[in-house]
């Protein structure tokens, strides 16, 4: 198993690493890196991992700004994810931290660790174990802050 990390210059915490960490703590696979300028960068450094580099499964990693030209940009970038995914028929995992979702710096570099972690095992899991997220359906996982948990009625 390949897997791909794309990141960008752009984010405020070098969440590749941490996304090379935290898979090389679950398995024993290749990684290929490519850092980018920004997230609008992220959809063809996805496209040339899965289609010259041979990933099995991308992480595309980015931080957006607070501002409304940021969630527009991110807007754009997921398109060009979902538009990549559909034409390589390959997954790539977004791992997006908005800069506004923390209340600083402290919580922002927390929130992209925790974040960029939990979807490096999302990962690993889709590949190689696909029944241990069969068995997380419907229990209101979220990556970084805390699990929602499943609705009751």
């Amino acid at each position: 198993m390949k897997v791909g990390v794309a990141d960008t210059t752009f984010s405020r915490v070098n969440m590749g690493a941490v996304a090379i960490d935290e898979l090389k703590k679950h398995a024993s696979i290749a990684i290929e890196r490519v850092t980018v300028p920004g997230i609008k960068d992220l959809p063809v450094a996805c496209k040339k991992l899965i289609e010259e580099r041979r990933c099995d499964i991308v992480l595309a990693l980015g931080m957006p700004g607070g501002k409304d030209k940021d969630r527009m940009c991110a807007h754009e970038a997921s398109q060009g994810l979902i538009m990549c995914q559909l034409m390589t028929n390959t997954h790539i995992i977004e791992v997006f931290v908005h800069e506004d979702e923390a209340k600083d710096g402290k919580e922002l570099a927390w929130l992209a660790e925790q974040r960029t972690r939990e979807h490096a095992v999302n990962a690993i899991k889709l590949v190689l174990h696909p029944k241990d997220l069969e068995k997380e359906a419907g229990t209101g996982q979220r990556q970084g802050f805390a699990d929602a948990g499943p609705a009751r009625r």
